[in-house]
């Protein structure tokens, strides 16, 4: 750990250090890990900033999603960074493996997502985000999300808490220093739920929606759902749709770390490390607490207010 930016367990947290001067570290110790990953972070969110005004040529991967130069040097800056910090783990990087990477079973490994929501990108809207996250034993327990647009950046730190601050882009290379405040998710009011939509959302998650009567559901792009049911601004995220681990990883620590829950529709948390199915997650929804409605339990919708 770099003891000059790391002396001290405090809310706040100040950041002023540049990469090449931060040593490999430990992992997890989650004050430490932020701290070097910041400036190619921020890095990053530079240079999908730039893209985003000017606009960008698309691509179509094997899978027919889009990408673009946006995505390939974010990614870029972030795995380089990695691989200085954390050396001896390994990194799953989604357009690492749309070029053809197979990484092979590991315990502990990063998650990277460099530009979560390509599509409404290319679009002009500004809901993308840059996710960082590291996986212990099929566990999410470690999370960083950055959202450029607006410069809201999320973590979980040492303490186990989740915390937001802003990370602004623009200045010079020295990092300014950065405020933690924590955030926490809100006990939800089954009477006034509030539910994130992925933009693309199907007519499965409409009817769960549905189910639990919510009062208002709000169409968003990228992990900045789960960021902003941490922060306590919603109730739910229901996903039957695709998607990958490192578009939740991130997101899941952060949401647990504020209080709340990530569940595949059996109730069960939902986990990291399926190598062999290509990192595909099952249908999963985000809870800014304990869930409230599971497959097959009929009177979980019934009962408002329990």
């Amino acid at each position: 750990m770099h003891a000059d930016a790391y002396a001290a367990r405090s809310k706040l947290i100040s950041i002023g250090v540049l990469l090449q001067e931060i040593p490999a570290i430990d992992v997890n110790d989650h004050d430490a890990l932020i701290a070097a990953l910041l400036p190619a972070v921020r890095d990053a969110g530079r240079v999908e900033m730039e893209h985003f005004r000017k606009g960008v040529a698309i691509e179509q991967k094997a899978d027919r999603s889009p990408v673009t130069v946006a995505d390939r040097e974010a990614e870029a800056l972030l795995l380089a960074a990695l691989s200085k910090i954390a050396p001896s783990v390994q990194i799953v990087a989604e357009e690492d493996i749309a070029a053809g990477a197979a990484p092979g079973y590991a315990r502990r490994f990063f998650l990277v997502d460099a530009l979560d929501g390509t599509r409404l990108f290319i679009r002009g809207k500004p809901e993308f985000s840059i996710n960082i996250g590291f996986v212990e034993d099929g566990r999410a327990s470690f999370g960083l999300i950055f959202l450029p647009p607006s410069e809201r950046l999320f973590v979980t730190r040492s303490d186990g808490a989740a915390y937001e601050a802003r990370l602004p882009l623009s200045g010079d290379d020295v990092l300014p220093d950065v405020s933690f405040k924590k955030i926490a998710t809100r006990a939800p009011d089954r009477d006034a739920l509030v539910a994130f939509n992925s933009r693309g959302a199907g007519s499965a998650s409409a009817h769960l929606l549905a189910e639990l009567r919510v009062a208002e559901a709000r169409p968003l792009g990228s992990a900045m759902k789960f960021c902003l049911i941490a922060a306590g601004e919603g109730d739910l995220y229901a996903r039957f749709g695709e998607t990958y681990e490192w578009d939740t990883a991130a997101g899941q620590a952060i949401l647990e770390a504020a209080g709340g829950s990530v569940t595949t529709l059996d109730g069960e948390p939902l986990t990291y490390g399926n190598f062999t199915r290509g990192f595909l997650n099952p249908y999963f929804v985000a809870w800014g607490r304990q869930p409230l409605w599971r497959s097959g339990d009929e009177t979980s919708t019934s009962k408002r207010g329990a």
